[in-house]
């Protein structure tokens, strides 16, 4: 994957997509390294590839919520300990439109 800053993608979009390999994609970085992904569409396959694509942002970010949890000591609660967790969390803080008891 080639990798390509903002701004001469900005100057020269077309130029540098140009040069690319069939189905090959592209990092966009910037000052502060890199930013975003484009991912070049299947013709006739847009769809599948979106749900592709959203699986495989949905796996990224529950693998980091995995490390977050290992990282807080949580990774190895169990159900029950995760029960009372939000049971204590719910009777902090009201559901939204309901009102505390005085």
């Amino acid at each position: 994957m080639r990798q390509i800053a903002f701004r001469d993608f900005r100057l020269q979009g077309a130029k540098a997509l140009g040069k690319l390999r069939p189905g090959e994609g592209v990092v966009l970085s910037g000052r502060q390294g890199p930013a975003y992904f484009l991912i070049p569409v299947e013709p006739g396959a847009m769809e599948a590839q979106e749900e592709e694509l959203k699986t495989a942002l949905a796996l990224a970010a529950m693998r980091e919520s995995w490390k977050r949890a290992e990282a807080a000591g949580l990774a190895d609660l169990t159900m029950d300990e995760i029960d009372a967790e939000i049971a204590a969390s719910r009777k902090e803080t009201p559901a939204p439109g309901k009102r505390r008891a005085s």
